[in-house]
């Protein structure tokens, strides 16, 4: 579960990790009152579990109550990528000197954490990691052994960090212990002309396995998700919106992230992570396509299924029901393999439709959908 910037802001500070002082509202009235209670200028910024708020316009500058008002009512209903802008967070300002990049994840191939780190933090973070990736440091960490102080130096010491980042690093790593979070992160972390060391932004992803633990979260996120993963997950579907135009949908978590990253290789991007799971039958797969036929972002959609305790026949049912079901418009394209492949295959033949193209091998159905989505 991602939390929200606040909550994120909230915990970093319930664990001395220092950050401006902020309140949030739904109210573009209240905003006005809470700029003033914080000294009139403000940053106002959109709440929601995405990232790209800043160039959507969702992170803007207030110079008065008044403006801040205005702001928040401008920003309050924004929709940035598919989540719907429903709080706001107002901060005070800060003068920044400096701004470096934190953080933490798991590392389930090396069975411990990795600490990420960048003297060079910031909105651009993500293009530093890919054009010069030698300006990102990455450490990796025993979570037997934990950030002790030695620990948080040697990660700032190869990040080129000043030597006061390190206190944040030991009080992070304790965030990412006691909250059970899978993912902490602060970008930007600044020092200010006068040296101080502060948290703008942060981002935590608490296991959804702790949550019997970390009870105060309950299921306050449910209201406020992407509309497509709230409506799969009313549905038991295991699914994550993507910013892509290729949709994929495969049984088992492994068989599906494979599939993403052949579609990127293909020169497309997944639209979304769908798993329907080792023993899908016909109504959840129908279920499945309806859902990622509904995303107006996907212009093909790749159905790629091995299966093992998952009927291939079971699979091809599916979808013939949904295509019978809905105005086809969008391309499908399907390999089925493994477990009732043959009939599968063969109940696709003997409905024909002519958006649904069957091809053998995993790295043609990929091509085919790539070439069926980036094509005018």
């Amino acid at each position: 579960m991602d939390l929200y910037e606040h909550q994120a802001r909230d915990l970093f500070a319930a664990h001395g990790i220092p950050v401006p002082r902020a309140e949030v509202t739904g109210s573009p009235e209240e905003a006005r009152d809470i700029a003033r209670r914080l000294g009139g200028r403000v940053v106002v910024k959109a709440q929601v579990r995405t990232g790209g708020r800043g160039k959507a316009g969702g992170v803007r500058i207030a110079a008065d109550p008044v403006a801040a008002e205005l702001v928040a009512r401008q920003i309050l209903g924004m929709d940035i990528k598919g989540h719907t802008v429903r709080t706001v967070m107002l901060a005070q300002p800060v003068d920044i000197e400096a701004e470096f990049y934190v953080g933490y994840v798991l590392d389930r191939a090396a069975g411990g954490f990795l600490a990420i780190a960048s003297a060079e933090g910031g909105m651009e973070i993500e293009e530093v990691a890919a054009t010069r990736p030698e300006a990102v440091a990455r450490v990796p960490v025993s979570p037997a052994e934990g950030v002790t102080s030695a620990k948080a130096a040697e990660i700032a010491k190869a990040a080129g960090l000043p030597p006061q980042t390190a206190d944040v690093l030991v009080r992070l790593w304790e965030v990412l212990v006691r909250e059970d979070a899978l993912l902490v992160e602060v970008n930007p972390l600044v020092r200010t002309p006068q040296g101080r060391i502060l948290a703008l932004d942060g981002k935590v992803t608490v296991d959804d396995n702790a949550r019997f633990r970390q009870a105060r979260w309950g299921d306050q996120d449910a209201e406020h998700d992407d509309p497509l993963e709230a409506a799969a997950a009313a549905k038991g579907l295991h699914y994550v919106k993507l910013d892509g135009e290729v949709g994929v949908i495969g049984n088992g978590a492994g068989l599906v992230m494979s599939t993403l990253d052949v579609v990127a290789g293909c020169g497309a991007r997944p639209a979304d992570f769908l798993d329907i799971g080792g023993g899908a039958n016909a109504r959840v797969m129908a279920d499945g396509l309806s859902l990622v036929l509904s995303d107006p972002d996907v212009k093909s959609v790749l159905v790629n299924v091995f299966g093992g305790i998952t009927a291939c026949d079971a699979v091809a049912d599916g979808i013939v029901r949904a295509v019978d079901s809905m105005h086809l418009t969008k391309p499908l394209v399907v390999r089925l393999d493994g477990n009732n492949a043959a009939r599968g295959r063969a109940l696709l033949e003997e409905r024909a439709h002519p958006l649904v193209h069957q091809v053998p091998t995993m790295d043609g159905a990929a091509r085919r959908a790539a070439e069926l989505a980036t094509t005018p």
